[in-house]
């Protein structure tokens, strides 16, 4: 390796290591407004439990702290909680007295976290993913008024394929609740608001809670990105991050942003609300679209499959809601509002079908919006129609669809590289004419042109084929990211598709060792060295492109194992293609004119 090759790959490995603690100091700010989080919560929580007697549940909960209630939102620790529990074929939901609403949906079809194999976890052989766990409030709790919620406390019952909540408050008004399972991980819910008294009654505003996003696992490095709350406005869907709240987690070096505790939208036009993670979701699709959106910040209990370290903070959830208002109902009248939730996978062919039924975009969820998400979605259903006609692994999947999508682009290839090489050819040429008319630029432009053209070269050849490919790349990241088929596919070294290919953490800096990243920037800088340059390029930037894409490392060091085998393998066949073109004759190969080719140097 040349000087410049070594002193652009340490300026790489400079920046390689400035990334590494910046994001260590991001995390540590972030842990610190957790914990300052967590202290608040602790407060509220003593000032709300004042005058109160300690239960055993509330004993229970020193060991593994219970997450913070917020307002609007209590029950009577007096009174023993009632939990019914209803099961299908895909799914167990858990329906509580506390609030009156479905407290955990577990996934009967998907495992509850995959573990890399340099983890120590305490998972149960049969434990399964769960949504709104650890939640403090349940799906369709009321929160509002204390003449709205009361003591919180509901009596439930079972129905027909479903279960009641009801509860009568001291002002007449009777609050009954009617869930009923379907299929498609569907749950239909009414909700009944009765005036029984004799005069009209003053309804509160009231927020009825969609449910928590929750992480998936001590894992789940991705929950800050991905992790969140989502709702449409009949026109487009918008996410709420968790890192919306919290600025560490997107602020940029140097671009701290405000903190937010609260993300409220809306005019009379919430078609639907989520809550989820990366792979999971719950959906809230009312009949008549909700006032308004409301998403907050909550600390939500220890893992319960790890030991919580000494002084470790807690993990956080979005709480999510429609917001309703105030309004009077009449003496002995009845106000019923009736929701469809979807508590599953982000599993895009299921959510596109609920989407079509209820015309209501419910596919959004999968956050395939925007113009790459157009190529994701084809993408997604190739992989899938592949890995079902074929029956291999998702990981041999990944690397077909590579070599269809490199194949596809062959000829595009071919001529950009042909083009370039017919640059490189007239280079000498092109010099000529600008020493020619270096007084007369646009002489000079036109005559480079004409020169350019009576070979058949286009100057936008090299370009072309990268900017084509550059939304498949994007929507084939966007794909992956959010394919639940990838979670725990596994592919030679690699545990789990979805996230890093980690082999083992470095002792001393606490770094994953991941390979595949390492592997593709090899990759890429090999196919750098076999690219000839552009011409007109001087020579220390000519060295510095070959070495420029060592950055991508960087960029991909800590993404989907998935998408790293993507970038390899397409870097590789990359590399197959330019050997093959280089090899190839071209006809109209401009010729070298020995009047303006530069003698050789002997050789000493």
């Amino acid at each position: 390796m040349d000087r410049t090759g070594i002193i652009v790959v340490s300026i790489c490995g400079a920046l390689l290591l400035f990334w590494f603690f910046e994001q260590t100091k991001l995390e540590q700010n972030r842990l610190a407004l957790q914990e300052q989080a967590q202290r608040q919560a602790a407060t509220n929580a003593v000032a709300t439990a004042q005058n109160q007697p300690v239960t055993a549940t509330a004993t229970a909960s020193a060991v593994s702290p219970a997450p913070a209630i917020p307002p609007g939102f209590s029950f009577d620790t007096n009174a023993p909680e009632k939990t019914l529990v209803l099961t299908n074929r895909h799914a167990r939901y858990t329906f509580t007295s506390r609030g009156g609403g479905l407290k955990l949906v577990e996934l009967l079809d998907y495992p509850e976290t995959i573990s890399a194999r340099w983890t120590k976890t305490k998972t149960a052989s049969d434990a399964v993913a769960s949504l709104n766990t650890g939640a403090a409030v349940p799906v369709l709790a009321v929160l509002g008024d204390t003449n709205l919620v009361g003591d919180g406390v509901f009596t439930l019952s079972k129905t027909d394929g479903g279960v009641r909540a009801e509860k009568l408050l001291p002002d007449g008004l009777r609050l009954t609740k009617e869930f009923l399972l379907s299929s498609n991980y569907l749950v239909n819910a009414s909700v009944s608001l009765k005036n029984t008294s004799g005069k009209p009654l003053a309804l509160p505003a009231q927020e009825w809670v969609v449910g928590t996003a929750t992480p998936m696992d001590v894992d789940d490095n991705y929950f800050y990105i991905y992790g969140g709350a989502m709702w449409f406005d009949g026109k487009k869907s918008t996410p709420v991050r968790l890192s919306y709240f919290n600025p560490s987690t997107t602020a940029f070096i140097f671009f701290p942003r405000i903190p937010k505790t609260e993300y409220r939208e809306g005019a009379n036009d919430a078609v639907w609300a989520s809550a989820g993670n990366q792979f999971f979701a719950l959906l809230a699709m009312p009949k008549q679209p909700a006032e308004q959106i409301v998403a907050q910040p909550v600390t939500l209990p220890a893992f319960s499959n790890v030991e919580q370290a000494p002084g470790a903070p807690l993990p956080q959830g979005v709480q999510t809601a429609l917001v309703y208002p105030a309004q009077t109902l009449a003496a002995n009248s009845n106000l019923e509002r009736q929701i469809v939730f979807y508590a599953g996978p982000k599993e895009y062919r299921t959510l596109a079908d609920i989407g079509a039924e209820f015309q209501n975009h419910a596919d959004d969820v999968m956050g395939f919006g925007g113009f790459f998400g157009f190529c994701a979605k084809p993408l997604l259903l190739v992989m899938n129609w592949l890995h079902d006609v074929t029956r291999v692994g998702y990981g041999w999947v990944i690397v077909l669809i590579t070599v269809l999508l490199r194949g596809i682009f062959w000829p595009l290839m071919a001529a950009s590289t042909r083009s370039m090489k017919r640059m490189q050819a007239l280079a000498p040429e092109v010099k000529a004419l600008k020493e020619k008319y270096k007084d007369d630029p646009q002489k000079f432009t036109q005559k480079q042109m004409e020169l350019w053209k009576k070979h058949k070269v286009n100057p936008m050849g090299g370009c072309l084929p990268m900017a084509i490919q550059m939304p498949v790349f994007i929507g084939f990241y966007t794909m992956l990211r959010s394919a639940i088929e990838l979670r725990g596919a596994r592919f030679l070294w690699a545990a789990d598709l979805s996230k890093p290919d980690t082999l083992f953490m470095i002792p001393g800096v606490n770094f994953p060792f991941n390979l595949l990243p390492l592997l593709m920037g090899g990759a890429m800088l090999w196919q750098s060295h076999l690219q000839p340059p552009s011409p007109g390029m001087d020579q220390t930037q000519a060295k510095l492109m070959r070495y420029l894409p060592a950055i991508f490392i960087l960029f991909l060091y800590n993404y989907s194992s998935g998408l790293a085998l993507y970038m390899t393998v397409s870097t590789l066949l990359g590399v197959l293609q330019t050997k093959l073109t280089k090899n190839l004759r071209d006809p109209a190969a401009p010729a070298a004119n020995p009047a303006l080719t530069p003698p050789r140097k002997k050789a000493k």
